[in-house]
């Protein structure tokens, strides 16, 4: 039902910056919590960060805490990174679930994936 689309992926500099965008089609993404995740060549997806929807909380994970924030506005959950390294490549997910926290919880719907390339 609920359709995920990830924008704002590109090639940056090392030490640049990207907004990424998660909107939603068939129904409203205001009502869900949301993670952002990555898979990086070879290696596991990865949580990157997630924020309530009621409860509005957020949380960070460890890899790019410090270099990113979360964010939502009507309709949209943005993902801010800063200080980009060669490491951050990997495709970039956006996840939703109808529920309050994101914690504990199993994601339902999966965007596609925007590509984020790091690279001089």
């Amino acid at each position: 039902q609920l359709q995920l689309v990830e924008s704002g992926g590109g090639l940056v500099q090392p030490g640049g910056s990207l907004r990424l965008s998660c909107t939603a089609s068939g129904s409203t993404l205001d009502d869900c919590a949301v993670g952002w995740f990555r898979q990086a060549p070879g290696k596991e997806r990865e949580g990157i960060s997630c924020i309530g929807s009621s409860d509005g909380i957020t949380y960070y994970g460890d890899s790019m805490k410090g270099r990113v924030t979360i964010s939502r506005d009507i309709g949209t959950v943005y993902l801010q990174m800063d200080s980009l390294k060669s490491e951050d490549t990997a495709v970039y997910y956006c996840a939703a679930v109808v529920a309050s926290s994101c914690l504990g919880v199993l994601y339902d719907y999966w965007g596609q994936g925007t590509q984020v390339t790091i690279s001089s």
